[in-house]
């Protein structure tokens, strides 16, 4: 049995607090069965952006024609722009594990840990102690129960990020963001992509009328059905066959593809290492339950990430991380005083997120159905590009901002872009709803270029009017 002051279960933001711990002088165990890293860096964010970077520029490139510009793309070097992400990502990842593995007092486990006794884990037959545990374990796709789909190969995330033929065809089963942002990529390359989504929006968690501006621009290049239930999944002649159910009016429709991607959510990973045998409670969807600290049911041992299954985003995942490293300093400190520690807790009122389809979608704080549903008094402000001289410059492209107000105290709860660059427009609306006050006052005193895209935002600020029956109607400053 080896003794440790520290294991986290976890490489991707779970590496942030074992560094920290580490350089504290005090022996730590990361407990990572893939390559270092964890989802974001080696299955998600970082190598799907790479991707979808190109398609961006691609898709771009063809909106020329609507400008007087005739282009025409020579090739499309597939392998080539794989490897460029895959080159970046596994030497990333193998930089990490270099400097983990030659680092004294600091040990990589590699393989899924599973508890099996109090603050006791076992790894290929070893076994590690500690009294202070964080499980950073991530979460992993969720495979739909489907007839058939046993039997098919097919890819998930990880296996998509690994295809280094280009595949013709390719049936994408799921209807949010992992589901439209490979479906943009692989669309915009030249595969045929077909999504087949069970809910009756696209990327369910934004309001409608957005995902419709999503959905509309998607099927000008691909198929894209939604409230479809798949049923069936076969192979026939090398091809694969889902059979899915129009859930509106019950009929069934066939579709035939090379390749098939599941993308149909996330699952939580507790199945895998057992957190009950050294009494870690979990929900009855096996996210590890955790108080507003991050305390788990289990003294010492912390959950955050993916693994609580609250917001699934790496950067949501590093804020969490800096307050359980502050937190669970402060609770060993106070041990050795005999005091009362202070706690810090999360604030996630201004929590931001972003789908990097095409257009892409960014939302920060509440959308529209959560904000009708709060309860609170609402001003409502919409607008999309055209409102301002850029928008026309760039042709007028689908798009839509709404930003939503507190009508008592001016406070912004939420706003959401979709059209080109929107994760970064909306991050002067993040940065203002982190200010002490937290009004939109400051986004009328200062300026705004003209004419530059940023002058959307401004100016949908500058509609803000109460909502009556489902319409805003627009009154001046």
């Amino acid at each position: 049995m080896r003794e440790y002051d520290l294991i986290v279960i976890g490489s991707g933001a779970g590496m942030n607090v074992a560094s920290s711990v580490y350089e504290q002088g005090l022996r730590v165990a990361v407990v990572e069965h893939g390559p270092m890293g964890g989802t974001c860096l080696n299955r998600g964010c970082i190598p799907t952006k790479i991707l979808t970077y190109v398609a961006d520029v691609i898709i771009e490139a063809k909106h020329l024609e609507e400008l007087g510009i005739n282009i025409n793309i020579e090739k499309i070097d597939y392998p080539w722009i794989m490897r460029r992400m895959r080159e970046e990502v596994d030497n990333d990842s193998r930089m990490q594990g270099e400097a983990v593995e030659a680092a004294e007092g600091f040990d990589w486990y590699k393989g899924t840990g599973a508890f099996v006794d109090d603050y006791t884990i076992q790894i290929h037959g070893k076994k590690i102690r500690a009294p202070n545990i964080i499980i950073a374990a991530g979460s992993r796709p969720l495979i739909p129960d489907i007839k058939g789909l046993n039997n098919v190969k097919y890819l998930t995330n990880d296996e998509a990020l690994h295809l280094m033929k280009q595949p013709k065809s390719m049936i994408i089963i799921g209807g949010g963001y992992i589901a439209t942002e490979f479906a943009h990529f692989f669309s915009a390359v030249g595969t045929e992509v077909t999504i087949i989504g069970r809910n009756k929006y696209l990327v369910k968690n934004e309001d409608p009328d957005v995902s419709e501006i999503l959905k509309q621009e998607l099927s000008k290049r691909m198929n894209v059905y939604t409230n479809y239930e798949v049923i069936e999944v076969k192979e026939e002649n090398g091809e694969k066959v889902v059979i899915a159910k129009d859930m509106e009016n019950e009929t069934e429709k066939e579709f035939r593809g090379e390749v098939l991607l599941v993308a149909a959510g996330r699952r939580s990973n507790s199945d895998l290492f057992k957190p009950e045998k050294t009494g870690v409670r979990v929900d009855r969807n096996g996210w590890i339950i955790v108080d507003k600290y991050f305390r788990t049911s289990k003294k010492g041992i912390w959950a955050f990430g993916d693994a609580i299954g609250r917001y699934q985003f790496r950067h949501v995942a590093n804020e969490e991380s800096q307050i359980v490293w502050i937190n669970l300093v402060r609770m060993i400190n106070a041990k050795y005083e005999k005091s009362e520690p202070e706690l810090l807790t999360m604030d996630y009122n201004a929590v931001p997120h972003a789908v990097f389809s095409y257009p892409p979608i960014a939302t920060v704080g509440m959308t529209l159905k959560e904000a009708k549903i709060s309860g609170r008094n609402l001003l409502v402000g919409q607008a999309d590009y055209s409102i301002a001289a850029k928008g026309f410059a760039m042709g007028n492209p689908a798009s839509l901002i709404r930003v939503i107000v507190n009508a008592n105290n001016k406070k912004i709860l939420g706003a959401t872009i979709i059209g080109p660059y929107a994760p970064i427009l909306i991050q002067e609306i993040i940065n203002l709803m982190n200010t002490p006050e937290g009004t939109y006052h400051p986004m009328f005193q200062a300026m705004h270029i003209h004419p530059a895209l940023s002058e959307v935002v401004q100016r949908a600020f500058g509609k803000l009017a109460p909502l009556e029956e489902g319409h805003t109607h627009n009154h001046h400053h």
